[in-house]
């Protein structure tokens, strides 16, 4: 088992990502959401979703077909 990228977002995009993930049975963690919040440059940052690499293809085909 490894974590990786499903994608980068904005930070509520991220959380929206996970929580849909979530809701399908599938763990997944959000990386670098308080990178440089302090300085305001937070917007200008992607935030990584990472999953189970064993889950990857279900999360990208979830995130390809969100219906």
């Amino acid at each position: 088992m490894a974590l990786v990228e499903l994608g980068r977002f904005d930070r509520q995009e991220a959380f929206m990502v996970q929580g849909r993930l979530e809701a399908e049975g599938i763990p997944s963690f959000v990386f670098d959401a308080g990178a440089s919040i302090a300085d305001g440059s937070w917007l200008l940052i992607p935030v990584r979703v990472l999953v189970d690499d064993e889950d990857f293809a279900a999360a990208r085909k979830l995130l390809e077909n969100p219906a």
